[in-house]
């Protein structure tokens, strides 16, 4: 299996620290607001990489933290006239609907920034004692010069950065890009004690503290949205380094961004949509399959046309399995036949082409083309003639491959039928209208779903091709 590191920018041959085991740590929300689809990429691909983990055998360990401390919190608990604790509960249980709805696995353990603030002052001090970090006035800076290696995940120098960045302006850093690990109390704002004074965590320390208390100095995957590439990882990589004498993470992973109709997504250009809107009108399988429709390194535009195309794939894809568990119900024999034995291993050899494109860098892209080649092929070879064990082994195969996207588990019994009842409804009102251009188009769709309408005195009968 290789994947790219960005610390190397290069494809890297995937060893784990520990063989058939993978220690990985995922970046989480800031827990201020329902989390948007740009984010929604980014937990579906690092969820999707982690089953892709778990399905060739791996016992994963899969972190992902919740930010419950930070200006923006503070400043929404003020404008909702709650505490920052109250604000991080409610938006933790949102986060948890809404990955839950897009079938994003929970987490082996899901921290909470608040949850260690001791180990983090533990962590702050280790760094002062060292001389990588000084203390002013009740807040704690990390000097970045110390650290020699400081840019090596960017792949910029340390000039190059500062020339780059938005500094915060701080006359108390001894340089401009020292940051902050410990910040002291501002009126109002939640703190907790220190040998600084009372204050919070800076944001970087705690993602340092939380994988090294529940992964160990090295762990084998860090993983995030590529905007947080630097400086978030970066300081990351100089605190935890400098702290613990040893490589943070072997593998550094990081998902693209998505655009929305060529744009960058912001509130102000009013292109701004929450996964939750989203879900109102697509399923969990559509979404997920756009968002691993491209190589996740690569950018996504997302756009309500692309949707409705994924949505139609993915009824392609459902509707060659309702076909295979309606098939199973037709057919007469049981047992596999002599004859079909090897049509079953050339079944098999799509696992073999599947695996192939996931273990060159988690290429969702053209695992989905593998998977659209099954179908075409069990759509051509399975007929009544054919056995029930082949049937249904045709079906759990399709649902094996959709597993590591997390996609196509759904059943459709039921749903199928109901659907073309509403579509035929639709059709006749349409025709009652006169409008022949809406009547076509969904008798159209519906034969593209390998369903034949049939206009007799009694009224419309359908049938599958």
């Amino acid at each position: 299996m290789k994947l790219y590191n960005t610390l190397s920018r290069k494809r890297e041959e995937f060893i784990p620290l520990k063989e058939g085991e993978v220690k990985m740590y995922v970046c989480g929300p800031t827990v201020y607001n329902f989390f948007h689809i740009g984010n929604a990429r980014t937990f579906i691909v690092f969820d999707t990489i982690r089953r892709y983990f778990e399905y060739r055998g791996y016992k994963v360990k899969y972190v992902q933290n919740f930010t419950d401390i930070d200006d923006k919190m503070i400043k929404k608990a003020n404008e909702e006239e709650t505490t920052v604790k109250n604000l991080g509960d409610k938006y933790i249980n949102e986060y948890f609907k809404d990955a839950d709805a897009l079938n994003i696995q929970r987490a082996t353990v899901n921290p909470r920034a608040t949850e260690y603030i001791g180990q983090i002052v533990d962590f702050v001090e280790a760094l002062v004692e060292k001389g990588y970090a000084y203390a002013v006035d009740g807040d704690v800076y990390f000097s970045t010069k110390k650290f020699n290696e400081y840019g090596k995940l960017s792949g910029q120098n340390i000039e190059d950065l500062q020339a780059g960045a938005r500094i915060d302006v701080d006359d108390k850093k001894k340089d401009p890009m020292d940051f902050a690990l410990w910040k002291n109390q501002k009126p109002g704002e939640p703190a907790w004690e220190s040998p600084w004074g009372m204050g919070r965590p800076g944001w970087h320390i705690e993602c340092s503290c939380m994988a090294y208390n529940i992964l160990g100095e090295t762990i084998d995957i860090h993983a995030g949205g590529s905007d947080l590439v630097f400086p978030h990882h970066e300081n990351e990589i100089a605190q935890s380094e400098t702290k613990n004498g040893k490589p943070f993470a072997n593998y550094w992973i990081h998902s693209a961004f998505v655009n929305v109709d060529n744009q960058k997504m912001s509130k102000s250009l009013n292109n701004f949509f929450t996964t939750r809107e989203i879900l109102e009108n697509y399923s969990s399988d559509v979404v997920r399959f756009f968002m691993l429709s491209g190589h996740y390194r690569t950018q996504l535009n997302f756009s309500i046309e692309v949707l409705d195309a994924a949505k139609a794939s993915v009824e392609r894809l459902y509707n060659a399995i309702a076909n295979l568990e309606s098939l199973s119900q037709e057919v007469k024999e049981e047992t596999i036949k002599e004859e079909e034995k090897s049509y079953k291993e050339h079944i098999e050899s799509y696992r073999e082409k599947y695996i192939d494109k996931m273990d060159d860098d988690f290429n969702t892209a053209d695992a989905i083309s593998v998977i659209f080649d099954l179908v075409r092929d069990l759509n051509t070879n399975l007929n009544v003639n054919s056995s029930k064990e082949i049937v249904n082994y045709a079906l759990e195969f399709i649902r094996e491959l959709g597993s590591p996207l997390g996609i196509l588990q759904k059943s459709t019994k039921g749903n199928l039928e109901e659907e073309i009842e509403v579509l035929i409804e639709e059709r006749q009102k349409a025709r009652k209208e006169k409008n022949w251009a809406l009547s076509d188009k969904i008798r159209d769709e519906l034969k593209e779903r390998g369903i034949i309408l049939e206009d007799t005195p009694q009224g419309v009968r359908w049938k599958k091709i």
